[in-house]
């Protein structure tokens, strides 16, 4: 161990009498390190968050909806009454059916009125999102089709400001609601775009009774009671609704749960991939090391053949030099992981405006930074070390 130390102290000193080259070194892997860092970083950081906010949504549905390629869509339209047989003959591979009609109705409140887009919703909550005031739906409101509503934040301060809104009424197309319920906001102005931030919920068997008693529905949302048998239960539903119109009508399925892994798997994928290319500046960082390696080598010919003529071994000159070239590289991987987690840092305070809280792997990150450092060193380092070490000392000491 005390050797050890010694040729640490050895390397130290002789970079420490080429500083300017050493750093001039080092500018490769700083480069490098920083770039893989801040890709890597910043892309996990992202999917922490994106993956957050999309957990908060709760288990996904199957998504039936009429194929309208077919030459006569009208005839597979799905009507509120195909929800008792759908749900009969799924049985106990579902949750929950729940028909969804994409519709924009007047809003009118506190002297206000405003288009707003209606969505309907049942007693089945899986997602996370946090209230700001109320709840959401029970069994018995929706049971009893109450006229009872559930907006989000941005509605509500639309209609009533500052005020508290839970126990306020709306009126939609001239029929009074009570608002039972607030969704506080969800994490990022992007997910409030892919939720609708501002929108008015109602219990679907209220909306059938006071809007759509004949109206077809845009499509059916079922939640599975296993969520990896999404796609089955997506041909189940297909099968009861064509047993209903017909095998000519013709419907298409959407496995959402299986979507965001695919999506997860994508930004892992892609963020793995701008990981790689940003490896590349370590290779050229690398070959820079071992360029610079040689030529110390070279100018040391004579001091090389000194320690050998006094019982350095190949491996003592070997350790000498790898630990230069390892030195080299650590110091550089370090300071570039710095500047990545600088960069990092910032990049994800930006991004947390739009995806919400994100998570920084800095464990990781530092441990991606220490081995990358240690084995680019190690690799470009041994070459040259090797060499040093094979010199002939009679022919080193002649130089």
């Amino acid at each position: 161990m005390n050797r050890l130390l010694a040729y640490l102290g050895e390397a130290i000193a002789s970079l420490w009498r080429n500083r300017v080259r050493s750093i001039l070194t080092m500018l490769g892997m700083i480069i490098g390190s920083a770039s893989i860092i801040t890709v890597f970083g910043i892309s996990k950081a992202a999917t922490s968050g994106i993956a957050s906010a999309f957990k908060s949504f709760g288990v996904q549905p199957v998504v039936v909806f009429v194929d309208n390629s077919q030459n006569y869509p009208q005839t597979a339209q799905i009507y509120y009454r195909d929800l008792a047989t759908v749900a009969s003959d799924l049985g106990a591979d579902s949750k929950e059916v729940l028909p969804v009609w994409f519709r924009t109705y007047e809003i009118a409140a506190n002297g206000k009125t405003d288009h707003i887009g209606i969505q309907q919703d049942g007693s089945y909550h899986t997602d996370g999102l946090t209230m700001a005031e109320g709840s959401e739906f029970t069994a018995e409101e929706v049971d009893a089709a109450e006229h009872v509503v559930v907006v989000t934040q941005d509605v509500a301060h639309e209609f009533f400001g500052d005020a508290p809104a839970l126990g306020q009424y709306l009126r939609i197309n001239g029929t009074r609601f009570k608002i039972s319920g607030v969704f506080a906001n969800i994490n990022g102005s992007f997910f409030n775009s892919i939720a609708g931030s501002s929108t008015v919920i109602v219990p679907y068997t209220t909306y059938h009774d006071v809007f759509s008693q004949n109206d077809p529905m845009d499509f059916i949302l079922v939640y599975p009671t296993d969520a990896l048998a999404g796609d089955a239960v997506g041909k189940e539903t297909i099968a009861s609704l064509q047993h209903v119109h017909g095998s000519r009508a013709l419907y298409k399925s959407q496995n959402q749960q299986s979507q965001l892994q695919t999506f997860d798997n994508v930004l892992s994928i892609v963020g793995l991939g701008l990981s790689v290319i940003g490896s590349v500046a370590l290779v050229v960082a690398g070959i820079g090391i071992m360029n610079i390696m040689l030529v110390s080598v070279t100018e040391r010919t004579r001091e090389i053949g000194i320690r050998k003529s006094i019982g350095a071994s190949r491996r003592d000159i070997m350790t000498q030099f790898l630990l230069e070239a390892i030195l080299l590289s650590t110091l550089g991987g370090l300071i570039g992981m710095g500047f990545g987690i600088i960069a990092t840092v910032g990049a994800a305070s930006l991004l947390s405006k739009t995806l919400g809280t994100l998570l920084i792997p800095y464990l990781t990150i530092v441990g991606i930074a220490l081995t990358f450092s240690f084995t680019v060193g190690t690799i470009f380092g041994t070459y040259p070390a090797l060499r040093a070490a094979q010199m002939d000392p009679i022919e080193a000491l002649r130089s």
